[in-house]
């Protein structure tokens, strides 16, 4: 009766799995993308390998303008965590720049909704991480736009690191 158990819950856990593969691939591979200006941190993590963390310069405008939004209330502190959306304007490039929060207002044709949340006074868009091959750092220090795949919920998923010129790193094309 246990191997019957153990067999049905590795099922269950497998589907759950290949379920969420099947969706990340999904949302990997649609035509929704922005680049996001990068303020890259620290490009080494002795525990994880090679990594360049990440901050992106919207979050830092979000975060202004939870502030001025909020101004005279407390700011939310370390237990708080509050989901909200910025609108994103985006030029001819996909290149996107803050514009305001979002309050139910429309969208014109050359803006997306990002999905934000604020924890612990941080605001958190998108992977805070990029994992490269150990030994190909030197590959990232241009690194100054991130491409990121736009689900319908406003989810970002890093697909790339791209330079100025949005020529991407690692491979040298031109996007």
């Amino acid at each position: 009766m246990s191997k019957k158990i153990a067999l049905i819950s590795l099922a269950v856990i497998l589907c759950i799995v290949n379920l969420s593969i099947i969706k990340k691939e999904k949302h990997l591979n649609s035509d929704k993308f922005v680049y996001l200006a990068l303020a890259p941190v620290d490009p080494r993590s002795l525990m994880q390998g090679d990594y360049m963390a990440l901050r992106l310069e919207l979050s830092d405008k979000v975060y202004n303008a939870i502030l001025e939004k909020e101004a005279g209330r407390s700011v939310p502190e370390k237990t708080a965590l509050n989901d909200g959306h910025v609108i994103v304007s985006l030029n001819d490039l996909n290149i996107g720049t803050f514009k305001t929060l979002y309050q139910d207002q429309s969208l014109s044709d050359n803006e997306i909704l990002i999905h934000y949340r604020m924890h612990k006074k941080t605001i958190e868009l998108a992977t805070n991480a990029f994992f490269f091959q150990e030994g190909h750092g030197e590959l990232y220090q241009d690194a100054y736009y991130g491409r990121f795949s736009v689900d319908k919920h406003g989810s970002l998923l890093l697909t790339g690191m791209y330079d100025k010129n949005l020529t991407k790193l690692g491979t040298g094309k031109k996007e």
